[in-house]
């Protein structure tokens, strides 16, 4: 097996994780209040990353100074993410909301052309223009098809975005294990001060199960997602990560019995389309050089 079809795989399995525990957190929050799932499910998360990283042995901070603000702010980001990713994704189905997800290359290419002042052709604008109309397809901002939980997944897609890009100003010489266990750290200390103030439920052997459960596809997404970046090339790798949607589509199907409408699918497959497109263009600019 090569270097390019293992990390093909890792990339593969890695959305899948994610999508299996975006479905399993679904099906918890019918029971569950959303900060108490987020306080449970980050403790069991947090545990398991501990041991992994101490495992790999990258539990030091022996990095730049200034970097250790970057991945508070990163924190921050991420916890703002958490919160109106998994709002939108209790009152929409998994595919849509992972639909608008698909957005993130364009968002962060964009993000990097306004605050970092990367070069980006007029072919890249033009993708991520087709992207973003794509994405309005799949959110429709007026009084039939939009609703404030529309609204939350876009906040959701800034705030990754905003995290990628302080992730792009980090030095290599951060472990990416630290980054993510400083990561569930926040998120389950920040969810379990909310959960206080909105009260818990007596959980059930059912819900447990499903918590536990995430918690394990969490840690199986993070370990992927850190592998796929040793083996293979990035360019070939990363379209991959579409593979979710494909996932998504499935299991909401299966669980939720839900399926986009015509609508939704022609703004998925325009923002998948104009995210290939970019990463095509990017790796052929980067070969150029």
């Amino acid at each position: 097996m090569t270097p390019n079809v293992k990390g093909a795989l890792l990339m593969v399995g890695s959305m899948a994780a994610f999508t299996v525990n975006d479905t399993l957190v679904k099906v918890a929050l019918q029971e569950l209040p959303l900060f108490q799932l987020v306080a449970i499910r980050g403790a069991l998360a947090t545990i398991l990353i501990y041991v992994l990283a101490r495992f790999l042995g990258s539990l030091h901070l022996n990095f730049p100074h200034h970097n250790r603000w970057l991945v508070a702010l990163r924190c921050l980001a991420e916890l703002s993410a958490t919160f109106f990713f998994l709002t939108a994704l209790k009152s929409m189905p998994l595919a849509n909301v992972t639909a608008v997800l698909q957005a993130l290359p364009l968002t962060v290419t964009l993000g990097a052309a306004l605050f970092f002042s990367e070069h980006i052709g007029w072919r890249r604008i033009l993708a991520i223009a087709l992207g973003f109309i794509g994405m309005l397809l799949i959110v429709r901002p007026g009084p039939e098809g939009f609703s404030v939980f529309s609204l939350y997944a876009l906040v959701a897609v800034a705030s990754v975005t905003v995290r990628d890009l302080i992730t792009r100003r980090m030095s290599a010489e951060v472990p990416s294990m630290v980054v993510t266990l400083a990561t569930s750290l926040s998120i389950t200390a920040a969810a379990a001060i909310a959960s206080i103030l909105e009260g818990w439920v007596p959980v059930s052997a059912g819900a447990g199960m499903l918590v536990a459960s995430a918690a394990v596809f969490v840690l199986m997404g993070y370990l992927f997602s850190v592998m796929v970046m040793r083996v293979g090339d990035v360019g070939f790798v990363a379209p991959f990560r579409y593979s979710s949607l494909i996932w998504a589509l499935g299991l909401g199907w299966l669980v939720f019995d839900e399926w986009p409408d015509q609508i939704t699918m022609l703004g998925a497959v325009l923002v998948v389309a104009a995210g290939l497109f970019t990463l095509f263009r990017e790796r052929t600019h980067q070969v150029t050089e």
